[in-house]
């Protein structure tokens, strides 16, 4: 019998690798990979990838009239090259994010998408396999809107907990979504001192709605359901566009023999009850109706200052070695 990990594959998900340890996405065969700060952060302290943050070092230096400067060059190397030696792994895309300090500043996430499309550039990487990730912020979704359109740099847009979001990022042009199902049912199950099902679990409800809300009304940018906690999530999702799955549950998924049928199907979203809404002109609105769901506005600005702060601390590390 095929195992887990083929019967999702299977039912037209498009599994993703949701690492900056790149010697552990081979086996299980995503099509694409996803990192961001705390990833690399992780996985630039293991002995192995000190090769790549010398090869950054060596790059910032020569690209930096002070320190600072120096330590920023070569962060946005050590990301671009992490994303290269998964490129030789993966048929797909990878995606690289914009430091999460941007996350309200439009002018400055465009920029630095730019700045990192050119350094993959530099070394023969074509714009096509990279996915830009900037977070879910009005500012995030107006800068992917303009990358899009303007640039043709496809964008992923993160740390996405509601429709409100969602809406937004299609109406934008998006070409793909991240709405985050594991950190949702932290909120939840914090908030209300119970643990879920797989099958109620608030995590998998948002993306299910999601997901059906874009297949009704024809918009094409990918859901990609992201940060799980359990394999549970992952298969009550079987049949989303997408899913980025972190390696340990791919793990488990590829040793188990569990059946996984398809849960989400884009042919039954056609004939639900849902209400169209509009945010690409009302910054207002979007701002207001964000602001009503308590969950998402906690978990999108605890999501920023944890991989703005990760990537401080891989700046620190990158300084020393600078300086060394």
């Amino acid at each position: 019998m095929s195992t887990s990990l083929e019967q999702l594959k299977a039912t037209g998900t498009v599994v993703v690798c949701d690492s900056g340890d790149f010697a552990t996405i081979g086996k299980y065969k995503p099509q694409d990979a996803t990192t961001n700060p705390s990833l690399i952060l992780a996985a630039s302290k293991k002995p192995e990838y000190a090769g790549l943050i010398d090869a950054a070092v060596a790059y910032g230096k020569k690209h930096g009239s002070t320190v600072d400067a120096q330590v920023d060059a070569t962060l946005d190397r050590l990301l671009v090259e992490f994303g290269k030696e998964i490129l030789q792994i993966i048929p797909g895309k990878v995606s690289t994010e914009v430091d999460a300090r941007f996350s309200f500043d439009t002018q400055a996430s465009i920029d630095k998408a730019l700045h990192i499309i050119g350094l993959y550039k530099e070394i023969g990487i074509p714009k096509e396999r990279i996915l830009i990730k900037i977070a879910s912020t009005w500012e995030g979704i107006k800068a992917a809107e303009v990358l899009q359109s303007k640039h043709g740099i496809n964008c992923n847009l993160t740390l996405m907990f509601s429709t409100v979001q969602a809406i937004a990022a299609a109406e934008a042009g998006a070409y793909l979504i991240s709405p985050f199902v594991g950190r949702i049912l932290d909120w939840y199950k914090a908030a209300h001192k119970r643990d879920y099902a797989p099958t109620e679990d608030p995590g998998v409800k948002s993306v299910e709605s999601i997901f059906n809300y874009y297949k009704k009304y024809g918009y094409n940018t990918i859901v990609m359901g992201a940060s799980f906690r359990n394999t549970g999530e992952i298969t009550e999702l079987a049949g989303c566009d997408y899913l980025t799955i972190s390696p340990n549950l791919l793990e488990d998924l590829y040793n188990s023999n569990a059946a996984v049928p398809k849960k989400l199907d884009a042919a039954n979203a056609a004939s639900q009850n849902i209400e169209k809404k509009s945010y690409i002109n009302d910054e207002a609105l979007f701002r207001f109706d964000f602001n009503e769901e308590a969950m998402a506005v906690e978990k999108l600005r605890e999501g920023i200052s944890k991989f703005a702060a990760d990537a401080v601390t891989l700046k620190d590390l990158l300084k020393q070695k600078i300086q060394a």
